[in-house]
This record gives structure tokens, sequence and C-alpha cells, in this order.
């Protein structure tokens, strides 16, 4: 592996994406060591701070935190607040600019799930990525999730708020689980790529994109975000991508086949998914 590794830290005119799958090494490994180098430990408890609150309370912006650090002792101003949400990848819920950047040359598609009655598995599913933070470090997590049943169907870690990951988790996803009639996202550069937005189109996927700034449209992986940081990532402190991976890959298998949710009538996003009663699954 170290081999290997080095290869990649080479300077060639591939980019390190492509160095991955000739190689066959995940980018976050890839990318490691460069990512290991000891962040700023004052940086990132704010950071961690700043998750912490954007999760508890989405509605706040660059003014309310700003004043929840400095009510807590940190000598903050809104110019670094902004800076250190961009980076993370968060924003107010609240109709403002939105962190979440798509490219000026990138179309945004019509959000389509307004009124739209979703009643069975496959019919919509929807992806998005937070920030987990670490203990020397931070990843991003981009997940995809069957929207009827609230099942995670695939997901990647990586240091960067890039496409090749969103892409892996979505050739995951379609080899595993085939195609759904529509795909929602949020505005991001990510998703509103032509790598990202052809794999959907030559699927005949239809897309649909959130109204910028309304967290409410993609309100169920947001809820997902919610639930995986407080009972696994907030009570961790990650430290190597490696100890992230199989604690995050733990969590969603809990959540997929054994956490129980009131809005399935206490059943599992795994026998939504494949209409199993819980005699069946446990089988």
């Amino acid at each position: 592996m170290i081999e290997r590794r080095t290869m990649i830290q080479t300077k060639t005119t591939l980019p390190v994406t492509t160095k991955c799958r000739l190689l066959d090494i995940n980018q976050s490994t890839a990318y490691y060591k460069r990512a290991s180098k000891v962040p700023d430990p004052e940086e990132l408890a704010l950071k961690r701070l700043m998750d912490d609150l954007h999760m508890t309370y989405p509605f706040m912006g660059t003014r309310s935190i700003r004043d929840q650090l400095q009510n807590r002792g940190y000598k903050i101003n809104r110019k670094r607040i902004k800076r250190l949400m961009a980076q993370m990848g968060i924003a107010s819920v609240a109709p403002q600019p939105n962190t979440s950047r798509p490219g000026k040359q990138h179309k945004v598609y019509p959000y389509l799930l307004r009124g739209l009655r979703i009643h069975r598995p496959n019919q919509v599913w929807a992806t998005d990525i937070t920030y987990i933070p670490m203990a020397r470090g931070f990843l991003y997590l981009v997940a995809i999730i069957d929207w009827y049943s609230r099942k995670v169907l695939s997901w990647r870690l990586s240091i960067s708020m890039d496409t090749a990951f969103c892409l892996e988790a979505l050739d995951e996803a379609v080899a595993t689980y085939g195609t759904p009639e529509i795909f929602n996202t949020d505005q991001g550069s990510q998703f509103t790529s032509d790598e990202f937005t052809g794999v959907l189109k030559s699927s005949n996927i239809k897309i649909s994109m959130d109204g910028k700034g309304r967290w409410m449209d993609n309100v169920f992986i947001e809820r997902l975000w919610r639930s995986l940081k407080y009972e696994e990532v907030y009570l961790k402190a990650y430290e190597t991508v490696t100890e992230a991976r199989s604690g995050i890959e733990e969590w969603i298998r809990f959540y997929n086949h054994d956490r129980t949710h009131q809005a399935l009538d206490g059943l599992t996003p795994e026998q939504v998914y494949y209409n199993l009663p819980a005699k069946e699954l446990a089988a």
C-alpha cells in the first residue's frame, strides 16, 4: 500500500482520481498522508462546535453562530465564521447565499417532489454531503437514501468535497439497487456537475434539485445526519480514516437493519424497503 500511495503522490499529468481507479486505491487513502498533517487544534474545536450548533439550530446564520461562539469565550468575527462554514459545507436554513454553491456554468434543475405522493421504494432517491469531525482532522460523508423507506443505499468518505466520491456512491447504489425514477439533490457543485448529472441522464433518471436555501426540501437526509452525529460521531473522536469508516459503517448497518422509525410504523428501513415483516427479517 505504501508503494502505491507513493505512486499516487508522484507528479504526473493524470488526475488523482484516475490514479486511484487504475491502482484500485480508495481516494481517501490516497490523500491520507496529506490529510494527516495536524490541523490547528483551535480551528478543529471551532468547527466541531459549529457543526454541533448547526445540527441543533439549523436556522442559525453567521451572526447567530458568531454570538454563540463569543458567548463561549471564542474571539471570532463573522468573516472567519463565513469561511469556516464554507469549508464545512453548511449554511442556515433561512433564505440567503448558500455555501452549497452551484457552478454558474452548470444547469440547475427544478424541484420535482412538491406535492408528489411517494409510495414505493426506488421512486425517489436523495443525497447530501455532511461534515465529519475527527480528533485531529475532518472528513466529508456523502450518502444516498431511498426516500420512501429511509434506507441508506450507499455512502463514501472523502477529505475533500469533490465530485469523485459522490460518483462512487452513485455507482454503487445503482449497481446494487437499480435506478430510481427521481433523484433529488441540493444545488451543490458536486451534484450540478456534468459528470454527476450525466450519469443520471444516461440512466433516464429524472433530476430534482432543492430550492436554494430550502433545507426542508431534503429533510429526510438531514434527519439522517442528525441521528448519525448524535448517536455515533459526537460520541467518538476518530483518530484515523479507517476508524471513522468502521464506526460509520457499523452505525449505518444498525440504522438500516435494527433502528426502528416511528414514521415507518415501528419498522426498520430494511423492512420497509423490501416489504418484510420483522419475523422474516430476523430469519
